[in-house]
């Protein structure tokens, strides 16, 4: 299985970091995420996780490193969610890491958010201050 690695960039929308990696079984998403067409832009990145979790057997880790995502973007982090709970279900093991910026204003209001993730998906996700 090919790994996935498309570099963040920003322009008049903000494209996140990907470092999917078959072999290590770490995935990773950094950087912003405000797309015109959000959900275009996710869905290869669905499709690659739904087979890499059809074919292997591993440890995935799943590290979100964003500093900024919209609402599109928050239905698709919960997409991902509900990918690693189906594999989590069928016995798979997953480790899910939201890393944050502790020094941030509205820290609070992101913190709230990964809550509603944890609660709407019912996975742990380990909350990394930075």
């Amino acid at each position: 299985m090919e790994n996935i690695h498309i570099p963040g960039t920003h322009g008049a929308n903000f494209i996140p970091t990907v470092d999917f990696n078959a072999e290590t079984g770490i995935c990773t998403l950094g950087g912003e995420s405000y797309l015109e067409d959000t959900v275009e832009f996710y869905a290869p990145l669905f499709k690659w996780l739904k087979n890499f979790t059809a074919e292997t057997k591993k440890l995935i880790v799943f590290n979100f490193k964003l500093k900024y995502f919209n609402t599109s973007s928050s239905k698709c982090i919960i997409d991902i969610l509900h990918i690693l709970r189906k594999y989590q279900e069928k016995g798979g093991e997953i480790e899910v890491n939201w890393f944050y910026d502790s020094s941030e204003e509205d820290i609070e209001d992101e913190l709230e958010e990964i809550e509603d993730f944890m609660i709407e998906t019912n996975i742990k996700i380990n909350m990394i201050p930075e």
